[in-house]
This record gives C-alpha cells, sequence and structure tokens, in this order.
C-alpha cells in the first residue's frame, strides 16, 4: 500500500522530467518500480509470517489444550491405580484372615456348647491363642508394609550389620552352615542400620528355611560403582520361573504359614533407601537375593 503511494506521489515529477531528462526519468522510473517490487514481496512475506504466528499461537494453544488433559487423565489413572491397589490389598487382606476367623470361630463355638472334654477344652484354646497370634502377626506386618517407618539414616558399618545377622540367625540355622564372605575395606554408607538389619535378617531366616535343613547359606557384600551390593544365596530348591516374579507382591508366600509381607515390606524399605531388591534362581540350585544400595544417597543416580 505504501509502495503504490510513492509511485502515485513520483509520477508528476516523472511526468515533468520526462522530455529534458529522460535517462534520468527511466532510472527514478526503475528505482520506484524496484521499490514497489520489493515493498509488495516484503509486505507478503510480513503478510505470511503474522498467518504464521496465528497457525502457531493455535497450536500452541491446542497443544497446551491437550497437555492439560492429559495430566487430567494421568492423575485420574493414577488414582484409579491406587484405588485398584488398595482394592487387591484389602481383599488379600481379607482372604487371609478369614481362615484364622474361621478356626477361632469353631474353636469358640465349641467351647460354647460346653459339652466338650478336658482334652477337646485344652485343644480349643490352643488353637484360639495360635490364630490370634497369627493374626496379630499378619497385622503387624501389614501395617509394616503400608506404613514404613520414615528410615533414619546414619553412617554405618555393612560389616557389622552382616555379622550382627549372623549372630542373630544362628540361632535358628540348625544344620546349615552360613557364610560370610565381604571385601576388604568397605565403605560405610548412609543407611538406617536397624531396619537394613531388618531386610537381611528376612533374607537370611528365609533362605535357612529354603535349605531345608542342609547346605550352607552364603551372604556376599562388596562396592563397585558408587553402590553397596550384598547379597543373601541358599542351595535349597529355589522357586519355579512362573512365581518369581510375584516373591515381592504383598500376600504371596510359598510357606504353609508364612504371611506373604516379609519380603515385600523388604522391597519397600530397600526401595526407601534408594536401592534395589532383587532375586534369581542359581544355575545349579537354590536362589539369590541380591540388594544394591547407593553408597552417598546424595549422588544415587
Amino acid at each position: 500500500m505504501s509502495g503504490a503511494f510513492a509511485v502515485l506521489v513520483e509520477l508528476p515529477h516523472i511526468w515533468f522530467i520526462w522530455e529534458p531528462e529522460q535517462v534520468y526519468a527511466l532510472d527514478q522510473l526503475s528505482e520506484i518500480s524496484i521499490f514497489g517490487i520489493a515493498g509488495v514481496i516484503v509486505g507478503l512475506l510480513a503478510d505470511r509470517e503474522r498467518g504464521q504466528r496465528v497457525k502457531l499461537e493455535k497450536t500452541k494453544q491446542e497443544l497446551e489444550s491437550v497437555y492439560q488433559e492429559l495430566r487430567q487423565n494421568l492423575e485420574h489413572l493414577k488414582k484409579a491405580e491406587r484405588l485398584y491397589a488398595a482394592g487387591q490389598l484389602a481383599a488379600s487382606l481379607a482372604h487371609e484372615i478369614r481362615n484364622p476367623l474361621a478356626s477361632i470361630s469353631g474353636a469358640a463355638g465349641i467351647l460354647k456348647r460346653g459339652h466338650a472334654s478336658v482334652e477337646n477344652i485344652q485343644d480349643c484354646l490352643e488353637i484360639i491363642d495360635k490364630e490370634s497370634q497369627r493374626l496379630n502377626k499378619l497385622l503387624t506386618s501389614f501395617l509394616d508394609f503400608a506404613r514404613p517407618r520414615t528410615p533414619r539414616f546414619q553412617r554405618t558399618d555393612i560389616t557389622a550389620v552382616i555379622d550382627s545377622v549372623i549372630a542373630l540367625a544362628g540361632h535358628s540355622a540348625g544344620a546349615v552352615e552360613l557364610q560370610r564372605q565381604t571385601q576388604t575395606g568397605l565403605p560405610e554408607i548412609e543407611c538406617d542400620p536397624e531396619q537394613l538389619k531388618q531386610v537381611l535378617l528376612n533374607l537370611v531366616i528365609n533362605a535357612i528355611q529354603a535349605s531345608e535343613g542342609r547346605g550352607a547359606v552364603h551372604l556376599e557384600a562388596g562396592a563397585w560403582n558408587g553402590c553397596i551390593s550384598i547379597s543373601v544365596r541358599d542351595e535349597g530348591r529355589g522357586v519355579p520361573s512362573e512365581q518369581r516374579d510375584h516373591i515381592f507382591d504383598p500376600f504371596f508366600t510359598t510357606k504353609e504359614n508364612g504371611t506373604g509381607l516379609g519380603l515385600a515390606v523388604a522391597s519397600k524399605i530397600v526401595e526407601q533407601h534408594g536401592g534395589v531388591l532383587t532375586a534369581e534362581n542359581n544355575p545349579d540350585k537354590g536362589m539369590t537375593f541380591r540388594l544394591e544400595l547407593p553408597i552417598d544417597r546424595e549422588h544415587r543416580s
């Protein structure tokens, strides 16, 4: 628009000098034409740039809208997953509680009828006492899993923790030999020593029980890549491959009287420490549980 206006302004001047200075007038006309064409091109580019900017702004708004929708859907999905997990836990807990309650109810019914012999009365009382303890153990383990205590981090000598676990587990080891092999000069790590002892004691006792009164349980510890690795290896029968992926699930157990929460609690404690707890069958026999913990929590990946 401004280019056309400039041409109209200059045309009378060019017309006036056309006869005496035709060459100069042609030069002026050429310059005006070039400037006009340049102006048209610049104008078209500016219009195109404005159009692109409008499209980009519209696309940006659409993407922001989609992003907000995705965030809302993700929150809904997380909420649904939490509700599903809570429902699964509640159902599993109810299932685990039902059997002890049935035993207690049956024993109480026999006592209530008042026709039981002294021997039967004693059996009923033992059932009630045993199943009550089982329920208490189950609920205590469940609370440990659902509301784990916040770790109290401090610099800890791993070798001392392992030795303490071996001393505690040795009372129930029987003929199973407990062997320790630790790397010389292991660095201290930041952890909660009592919780770490709880995890290792659980793994060692499980390994002793899996050994079925024979063989050895090996505890090994080493350091590399900024982590401490501790493994507990037994020489038992191992776990079938189809069950191995579920051994850290709450209430999953291969023991007749197990709660199925020991390994779930251990896994959660290790996770709170920024570490990882894994399990695998050994090439020959038995299983190895391995936990890896960062030496310095501030430098963990």
